[in-house]
């Protein structure tokens, strides 16, 4: 039971990490490539 609970509070952290990286990665990339937003 605990180690599952470990890996729900994981992959929420890992959900949160990939947003909070991915949104201005993209961004920057719509910015390089001239894009409009």
């Amino acid at each position: 039971m605990l180690s599952f609970v470990t890996s729900e509070v994981f992959v929420q952290l890992a959900f949160v990490t990939l947003i909070l990286v991915a949104g201005p990665v993209v961004v920057v990339i719509l910015a390089f490539r001239g894009g409009d937003l």
